[in-house]
């Protein structure tokens, strides 16, 4: 896996790091100069990403929690700014599911919207402050194809990385302005956990250390989105242009996502 830029961020907070990009995300900073605040859900996956990071050369703190714990968030946001001055933060941490072809439970759907959405806010919102008051940093959500058109094989998971697309892109425009850049990452199809449990085919998919790579680019870049691949991205887009006369039938063809929480 290659390193990246030499005008890379020097101390980088990453949650959903346990596993899938947010792993991949944390090895390809990982290198000697580093530090690395790292969160996921489950402590022994978290580990591994960790001790992998250090066999690089990382300075890593790891935190096992969750994303929709508000307090516990800002307490450990605030206490790794400290540690070393937050310059690049990535929330990463999300959750899936879908209808099965049955539909969603209320319940799925609040969990989907506190992890997804609340758990964005959780993480960017306690360091933008400091970064304002320093005049410096970088903001990146990692929201999903999913996002640029609504499936109906995945409602809530949809809406969710949608609202925080459009948070991300209105707040780059005002954070701008104060010295902070914000970008917004809607990758497609990753070799992950969380397409794992998908029983149909997914075009263009690609490991998490390729998507990885794309995202570390584009944030080095600091471009607003970064969306890929081109080849998914770009029809999705444009049936989102479209009627929802027209876009209804055909996104009504798409096969269902299972109802299992990943």
């Amino acid at each position: 896996m290659s390193k990246a830029p030499m005008s890379q961020p020097i101390s980088i907070v990453i949650t959903g790091a346990s596993s899938g990009l947010g792993a991949a995300l944390s090895l390809y900073y990982a290198a000697p100069g580093i530090t690395l605040h790292l969160q996921g859900r489950n402590t022994e996956r978290l580990e591994e990403t960790a001790s992998a990071c250090r066999n690089r050369g990382a300075t890593v703190f790891s935190q096992t929690g969750d994303v929709t714990d508000a307090q516990a968030m800002q307490e450990w946001l605030e206490h790794a700014n400290a540690q070393s001055p937050i310059d690049l933060v990535i929330a990463n941490a999300g959750i899936s599911a879908g209808t099965g072809g049955k539909g969603e439970s209320a319940a799925q759907v609040r969990k989907i919207f506190a992890t997804n959405i609340d758990g964005v806010i959780n993480t960017i919102q306690p360091l933008i402050p400091a970064m304002i008051a320093r005049n410096t940093g970088q903001i990146a959500i990692i929201s999903s194809l999913a996002g640029i058109c609504p499936l109906p094989s995945c409602p809530a998971y949809s809406a969710s990385k949608a609202s925080v697309r459009y948070y991300g892109e209105a707040l780059r425009g005002w954070i701008g302005k104060r010295g902070v850049t914000v970008s917004v990452a809607c990758p497609g199809y990753i070799q992950t956990p969380m397409t794992a449990i998908n029983r149909f085919p997914m075009p263009f998919l690609m490991d998490a250390d390729k998507a990885a790579r794309i995202i570390a680019h584009g944030l080095a870049k600091k471009r607003g989105r970064i969306a890929f691949p081109l080849g998914l991205y770009l029809p999705l887009w444009l049936i989102s242009c479209l009627t929802t006369r027209i876009s209804g039938p055909l996104l009504a063809l798409m096969p269902s996502k299972p109802d299992v929480e990943v």
